[in-house]
């Protein structure tokens, strides 16, 4: 990345960060991805109990890895032996002090825009832990609600789908056909325009391209 490119990402963040605020959310900028998980992990206060959804993003920084070598009470769904396990470890989540992700798209206005297919991700970030931190690249933001939402079909949720099995339409072709195939992984779309709480979700903004 040169060094226009980090100008115009570190500009723009600044224009985030403040929608953010005035949407009673944290916002904050890193330049790379070792310094957002400095920066997390200054946000979550060792002996803190952590848990996670499905995201890239903080699989990249290095974050999980961290966690778990470090002093903390990790709820690693990842770890569970079957899928009953799994689910167990995702409800323990909403009584999380802190619980990471990341985001499908955010708008120039700060607003978060996620698309679910099982819901814990999602629901996590409306509702249960007691702080959730969203670590998300430069590469997600979108001008407006419309276009974070066509970010979110066409170009997240083609390439999520094959992370997962199944035989949707996007898995084979690459495109969203907006199917309601069993298996697909759009069923919940949910749009975060202010937190009721404040100080409760903290938005990382990293001027690479993470997750997505």
């Amino acid at each position: 990345m040169d060094s226009f490119e980090k100008n115009r990402n570190r500009l723009a963040a600044e224009k985030v960060m403040a929608a953010l605020k005035r949407r009673h959310m944290n916002g904050y900028y890193a330049e790379t991805a070792e310094e957002a998980l400095h920066l997390a992990l200054s946000l979550i206060p060792e002996g803190s109990t952590v848990g996670w959804g499905g995201s890239m993003s903080i699989e990249e920084i290095g974050l999980k890895a961290a966690l778990k070598a470090g002093h903390y009470r990790v709820i690693d769904r990842d770890a569970a032996a079957n899928a009953e396990e799994r689910k167990a470890l995702e409800r323990q989540c909403f009584s999380a002090d802190f619980y990471l992700m990341s985001t499908n798209a955010i708008t120039e206005d700060g607003i978060l825009v996620n698309l679910d297919g099982r819901g814990p991700r999602v629901a996590a970030l409306c509702y249960g832990p007691d702080h959730v931190i969203l670590i998300v690249g430069m590469n997600k933001l979108t001008t407006d609600v419309e276009a974070a939402v066509s970010r979110v079909r066409h170009t997240a949720a083609p390439i999520n789908a094959l992370r997962f099995p199944g035989n949707t339409p996007c898995r084979q072709g690459g495109l969203c056909r907006n199917c309601l195939q069993e298996g697909c992984i759009c069923s919940d779309l949910v749009i975060t325009r202010n937190s009721m709480f404040p100080d409760r979700i903290h938005v990382i903004l990293v001027g690479e391209n993470l997750g997505y």
